[in-house]
């Protein structure tokens, strides 16, 4: 019996580990032990929640104030003594989160093999988005096996030196999500947008201009309702209820449940975001997404558009998507490229095998 460590401690990761979680539980041939760092608190156990998932170990690091270098050392301190007692065969982390980073890191340590699921994105700019970049590349030095969601980020790796045949193209787990957590109730109050704002690299100037933006054209249509699901970063925060709060057609709320974002997401129009998943969670659900960001790790999806941060742009581009019907159905029916709800199966058919 292989013993496969699954490690995660965001609300994103969970959203794409849970399902993987519980298909490798379904194997008679693995045994699945889960630790969670707490990177992120209330928004992880939100998750794992909804999906019924239990953790076997909880580093609990996150605090107030905390740093990147914070983060990662008491990830490394906490998770180091459980894989020298659990001796997994694979750690599996995922994507691009100091989590994921340090995991990794403290497995190659000990000699421990890393399967990287959501292996292979690319920028190419260390700076962007920050510190995700650095983190998945790292990764990639470390992984023994790379689940790639795509083709294209099967070829990014296999560019980078790693093995052909350690990479595998499986679909994004975040597609099985889904099947979990929609409900698609219909939504009969004119145009709904859903914007979601976080980046760290945007915090500031970048994220005033976004809000900006999103202000003068909801001041313009009134056919539109924007809702914003405010980050719990006081940062965010703070911009978002100075530029936003006043204005009667954008809606700030607290952050939703999975199930209830999910659902708002498959009700609306179109989607305004600087998140990576939702790009992905958009594209599956036929939503036309402008990407409030200077790059992209996603490039595969005719129904995404970057649009960056400078506010005149956004409008220009957020008006075109609301008044060109041909530009709009274009984008809703592009193919998704990002899987068919099955790579949690795929991934764990490979970890049987291997």
């Amino acid at each position: 019996m292989k013993k496969i460590l699954a490690v995660f401690g965001t609300r994103p990761d969970a959203i794409k580990m849970c399902p993987l979680v519980l298909e490798l539980k379904r194997r008679e041939s693995i045994e699945v032990k889960v630790c969670l760092t707490g990177q992120h608190r209330e928004m992880l156990d939100q998750v794992i929640g909804i999906f019924g998932v239990t953790a076997d170990y909880d580093l609990a690091v996150m605090r107030e104030g905390q740093d990147l270098s914070d983060i990662t050392s008491k990830i490394i301190d906490g998770i180091t003594p459980i894989l020298q007692k659990e001796k997994p065969d694979i750690v599996l982390v995922h994507g691009d989160t100091t989590t994921a980073f340090a995991a990794a890191l403290a497995a190659f340590y000990l000699k421990i093999p890393v399967g990287h699921v959501e292996a292979g994105l690319r920028t190419y700019r260390i700076d962007s988005p920050y510190p995700e970049e650095f983190n998945r590349r790292a990764v990639s030095l470390i992984s023994t096996f790379d689940f790639a969601p795509t083709e294209a980020a099967k070829a990014n790796l296999i560019g980078e030196g790693k093995a052909p045949e350690r990479v595998f193209v499986t679909g994004n787990t975040v597609i099985d999500a889904l099947k979990y957590t929609v409900n698609e109730a219909s939504h009969s109050s004119g145009r709904l947008v859903l914007l979601t704002a976080h980046r760290r690299e945007n915090i500031g100037e970048p994220m005033r201009n976004i809000f900006s933006a999103v202000k003068r054209v909801a001041e313009k249509y009134d056919d539109i309702k924007i809702v914003y699901p405010m980050h719990p970063n006081p940062a965010v925060r703070s911009i978002a209820e100075e530029i936003l709060g006043d204005c009667d057609r954008v809606e700030l709320t607290e952050p939703l449940d999975l199930v209830a974002f999910h659902t708002l997401l498959a009700q609306s129009y179109c989607v305004l975001t600087d998140s990576g998943g939702v790009q992905e969670e958009a594209a599956a659900l036929g939503k036309p997404v402008l990407i409030l960001r200077d790059t992209t790790e996603r490039t595969e999806s005719d129904s995404l558009m970057l649009v960056g941060t400078d506010e005149d742009n956004i409008v220009r581009e957020f008006e075109r998507l609301l008044e060109d019907e041909e530009l709009y159905n274009t984008m809703k029916n592009a193919p998704n490229p990002y899987g068919d709800g099955n790579a949690s199966a795929r991934i764990a058919d490979i970890i049987e095998r291997i």
